[in-house]
């Protein structure tokens, strides 16, 4: 075979490209490389000498980018979508997801989360189904849905964060006369990576006594008492098993810390910046075993020291105003708003909220990462930058 030939060959069928470079660390440009680089090219090889600073950077370089997306614009074209698309089998959730910038248009906020608005309209049902995939809701307005899983009724009111570990039955279902928005949070784009996800459809319609709408889901009246576990129940399956954590204790954990503070005893993780994070009754883990959930609360005249993680983060306003950086990347941002946190790219964030956009008079973050991943493999460090 000629070497024109081989050439073309590979051409046809080979998607490894081999360039020799003159470059320092790199060998001498000679015919005799160029052969080689040929026949890796055949054989489907690729040398590290050629790869290793794509593949081994000094510092995660993350295929993701700090990007902003504004709630009032979501609302609007999620209004939209209730007016056009309808819910059920086939399409399954009228939810829209965040599309990361640099990821090729793939439905994918950060590499390894899933973030949407979901919408529905009034008295509507969104049909049974489950998957492997661990998800929660976060209600960042509105109230009158109830997500009902396992059988259970949960309603969903304001500040609410709902997780749901993967391979439950769910289903929703809107019992009021106006629509309601929320976000949804996923670990897709990492279960698709893994090539570890299934999915299975489940009834059509939820039974008559799964449509009622108590203040309480029964997750709730067993898991649901700060500080006390019931020793009647022992949950063999990952995440959490209360369904609901209320934006009332949430509310009040954040407004004690920074009192706390005020009156010299800390409680804070630096000066008015208050945080918690969601954890497993059980045992006080994550909530899920995949994705880890916060919520931070900043001060008026606060700002955060810039901090950077391995792994990203999605963050929401669920209140307030003020100022964030995300790398090079600065925004005003206000209630509602989401914007993503890539891996290793610095993140600080100032309040500027007052009485007139907030109810605490501070900026209140959620957030949601793969941490909890990192850490399973070893992989997750912190720094502040100075």
């Amino acid at each position: 075979m000629t070497q024109s030939s081989l050439a073309h060959d590979i051409a046809a069928g080979s998607p490894v490209r081999l360039q020799a470079v003159a470059a320092e660390g790199q060998p001498e440009v000679t015919p005799a490389l160029e052969e080689l680089y040929r026949g890796f090219e055949n054989e489907l090889l690729v040398p590290l000498w050629t790869e290793i600073g794509d593949l081994m950077p000094a510092h995660p370089r993350s295929r993701a980018v700090p990007h902003l997306w504004r709630w009032q614009r979501l609302r609007e074209l999620a209004a939209r979508a209730g007016d056009i698309v309808p819910v059920g089998r086939g399409g399954e959730r009228r939810a829209i997801a965040l599309a990361n910038p640099s990821l090729g248009g793939r439905p994918f906020a950060t590499p390894t989360l899933w973030a949407a608005i979901q919408y529905l309209m009034p008295g509507e049902d969104a049909p049974e189904h489950r998957h492997t995939q661990h998800a929660f809701r976060f209600v960042v307005e509105g109230s009158g849905v109830w997500t009902v899983v396992g059988g259970d009724p949960v309603p969903m009111n304001r500040g609410d964060f709902l997780p749901q570990a993967g391979w439950n039955w769910h289903a929703h279902h809107n019992a009021t006369s106006e629509p309601m928005a929320w976000i949804d949070g996923l670990d897709i784009p990492l279960q698709y990576l893994t090539e570890a996800q299934f999915f299975e459809f489940g009834r059509d319609e939820i039974s008559a006594a799964e449509r009622t709408t108590p203040d309480r889901s029964r997750s709730e009246r067993l898991w649901g008492h700060p500080g006390l576990r019931p020793l009647s129940a022992t949950p063999t399956a990952p995440g959490s098993p209360l369904l609901s954590y209320k934006w009332e204790y949430t509310d009040a954990a954040l407004r004690d810390q920074l009192l706390l503070e005020k009156e010299g005893f800390g409680g804070t993780v630096e000066p008015g910046h208050a945080a918690v994070r969601y954890s497993n009754p059980h045992d006080g883990s994550d909530v899920l075993p995949t994705l880890r959930a916060e919520f931070h609360r900043v001060a008026r005249g606060a700002e955060t020291a810039p901090v950077r993680e391995t792994g990203s983060s999605v963050y929401q306003v669920f209140d307030g105003s003020g100022v964030v950086t995300v790398g090079d990347r600065t925004w005003t941002v206000a209630r509602g708003d989401l914007f993503v946190v890539p891996s290793w790219e610095p993140f600080s964030a100032r309040s500027e909220a007052g009485a007139t956009d907030s109810d605490a008079g501070a900026l209140d973050l959620f957030r949601f990462s793969d941490a909890p991943v990192f850490e399973a493999l070893r992989l997750h460090r912190t720094q502040k930058d100075a």
